[in-house]
């Protein structure tokens, strides 16, 4: 399994979120701050097994669609996960 989280600004996060759970991916929204002028952001943590995660990410480019040329619209790291529980 792997976590993928993802920092985008905070206009951009209700679209992605919607994208990913119409492809029924589950998804974490935590408001933060951080760049420049600690602008609003969203991180969003989704977890998938380790099969969906270039369908998740292909999920993510595509809900965010065409930017300016060169123009980085969203940060996202993969980390595995170790162990996954509901309680």
């Amino acid at each position: 399994m792997k976590m993928i989280i993802v920092i985008v600004k905070d206009h951009e996060a209700d679209k992605l979120t919607q994208a990913l759970t119409a492809e029924n991916f589950r998804v974490t929204r935590v408001a933060s701050t951080g760049g420049f002028l600690r602008s609003g952001v969203a991180t969003l943590l989704i977890g998938v097994e380790d099969g969906d995660v270039d369908s998740a990410i292909r999920v993510l480019k595509n809900g965010l669609g065409e930017g300016k040329p060169g123009e980085k619209r969203a940060t996202l790291f993969v980390v595995p996960v170790e162990r996954f529980e509901q309680v």
